[in-house]
């Protein structure tokens, strides 16, 4: 029962979607297993780059099924827009995508919810995308959610059950806008014709093709340092970012996993707020930042960009058990004479090597680096780890020894044919 995993091992947006795109090409089904329109993944192939935010990143494979499972939360309104983007590219999604009916909804008001919570935070703001995640899954723990199984009611049932929860919303959204609900309603209820024929038991659908002998792959969002569990909380997403978070969202059992690809940048990067011990705040940052072309791909916010972290990349390879390592973005690294790798923090005096539970320790840690060779030489072309110049072979190889997992993919450009197996 071949089930992959590809899942990010530091802040988000280390390349996942280019990985999984390239391992998407002998899978049956590619799978979202949890987040929403707040993850972004661009895939770039010559002149075409598009840029994913809930369609799973096995859209360019025609016979590849796109599964948004029961773990993610899905946005009617953003759902219906990205099919019909991608399909006016020239790309057929209608018949290949399958929605969980246990999906929840996010509807305009959690995104509203979302905007005002982080309004009042002040300076304590965590740096959401103000796409409406939190509070959609807040309502999914408190029970009082929407799930998307009740697109497939009648027209009158949805419309009672979403004005609930826009009229549960109210107060909390004021300090954001006001909401229209008679034209909200109208516009999400008018979305049921799309979103219904989409709609069906993933869960089932998945345990189907593993007892059938088909490749599974199942796609991470965010990355490890982000997870809810396990991350620099309370800045952090809302969903698990892990194997065990990938497996409880597409309902599938861990006996069945083959592989867990964890994905890396060959150096650091994150949005949003809260502590990152690796951070160059200076010249240094900004190169990489403007070489490494570091904007988000949802929200277009500058990333916070640093040096490779090989405390919280151990963290991650732990938590989610990773069986190979995808290094992407090393040709970024092609101009700079020297770099640091942080091998170590310091705590209140003494050297760690783990990384922190709390993030009140974590903010208070400075890195240990040790400072290693560039390499002066474009590695843009490089199609195996033999072509590479020696002092990036080098880093690689430092990085993996450090990190303790096999080398499985480089990465030295944003195409598909820039990444190569080890």
């Amino acid at each position: 029962m071949p089930v992959d995993v590809v899942l990010g091992g530091q802040w988000g947006d280390e390349g996942k979607g280019k990985i999984v795109d390239l391992l998407a090409a002998d899978a049956h089904a590619v799978v979202r297993c949890q987040g929403g329109a707040n993850a972004g993944h661009t895939l770039v192939d010559g002149e075409e780059r598009l840029a994913l935010h809930l369609i799973p990143s096995g859209v360019r494979h025609a016979e590849c099924l796109l599964v948004l499972a029961a773990g993610m939360v899905v946005d009617p309104l953003a759902l219906v827009e990205e099919i019909e983007a991608l399909e006016a590219s020239g790309h057929p999604l209608r018949n290949r995508v399958r929605v969980s009916v246990a999906a929840h909804a996010v509807l305009p008001s959690h995104r509203l919810q979302d905007q005002a919570q982080e309004r009042q935070r002040g300076t304590g703001s965590v740096g959401t995308t103000g796409r409406g995640i939190g509070p959609t899954y807040a309502d999914k723990a408190a029970r009082t959610g929407m799930r998307l199984g009740a697109f497939l009611h009648s027209e009158a049932e949805l419309r009672d059950r979403i004005r609930a929860v826009l009229r549960d919303k109210q107060s909390v959204i004021e300090p954001a806008g006001s909401l229209d609900v008679e034209a909200t309603l109208a516009r999400l209820v008018g979305l049921r014709a799309e979103i219904a024929p989409l709609l069906c038991d993933t869960t089932a659908l998945l345990h189907e093709l593993c007892a059938a002998g088909r490749t599974v792959l199942l796609e991470g969002a965010q990355g490890a340092m982000l997870d809810v569990d396990h991350g620099s909380y309370p800045y952090v997403t809302s969903s698990s970012c892990t194997t065990a978070g990938a497996l409880a969202g597409s309902g599938l059992p861990p006996q069945v996993v083959d592989r867990v690809t964890g994905v890396f940048k060959a150096y650091c990067s994150r949005v949003g707020n809260g502590p990152f011990p690796s951070e160059l705040l200076d010249a240094t940052g900004e190169r990489l930042r403007e070489i490494g072309r570091e904007f988000g791909t949802t929200t277009g916010r500058p990333r916070r960009c640093g040096w490779f972290d090989v405390v919280a990349a151990r963290h991650a390879a732990c938590i989610s058990g990773f069986t190979q390592i995808a290094l992407t973005k090393l040709d970024v690294l092609d101009e700079f004479e020297t770099l640091q790798v942080v091998v170590a923090y310091e705590l209140d005096g003494e050297t760690v090597t783990r990384f922190p539970a709390d993030h009140e320790a974590l903010s208070r840690c400075k890195p240990l680096t040790v400072e290693m060779e560039g390499w002066r030489r474009s590695t843009r072309g490089c199609r195996d780890a033999a072509t590479l110049p020696e002092a990036a072979r080098r880093y690689v190889e430092f990085l993996v020894d450090r990190i303790g997992v096999p080398l499985g993919y480089v990465s030295v450009g944003p195409e598909r044919a820039d990444a190569f197996a080890c």
